[in-house]
């Protein structure tokens, strides 16, 4: 379950990720193209970080990385990065289980990482309000 799109050689289309991502794959839609559309982001299909990340959608507003959305079989991972200062004004309105993986982020600077598996639609809510966030920036 969550497999990555690993094989490196075939470079996929939106379509086949999305429909890798299986019962999951009308969110990833969705948050596409509302980073796309709302966000105004610039999206690319990418192989980042080498070969244990896999094939992602990466979202970018001029120049500054936004996000990448990993497809993944049953769901998808949104990697994004944000300051203690942005993770703090959003802190109370997140899921339980958003939040400790916020309490887990791996730190970078003045915030972190985050590497957020979106299986259902309480994880859509809060990873759409930590792009808000990161867009508005």
């Amino acid at each position: 379950m969550y497999e990555r799109m690993l094989d490196k050689q075939n470079r996929p289309a939106f379509d086949d990720m999305a429909a890798y991502c299986g019962k999951g794959m009308e969110r990833f839609v969705r948050i596409n193209e509302w980073l796309l559309n709302v966000c105004n982001t610039t999206q690319e299909i990418s192989f980042p970080y080498g070969n244990n990340y896999g094939w992602a959608v990466a979202h970018r507003k001029k120049k500054k990385l936004i996000c990448n959305v990993f497809a993944e079989n049953g769901a998808f991972t949104v990697m994004i990065r944000l300051s203690n200062e942005q993770y703090h004004l959003i802190y109370d309105q997140m899921e339980k289980e958003t939040k400790e993986c916020i309490d887990n982020k791996y730190p970078c600077g003045d915030g972190g990482w985050l590497h957020y598996r979106v299986t259902g639609e309480a994880h859509y809510c809060d990873i759409q309000k930590m792009l808000e966030i990161k867009c508005a920036s």
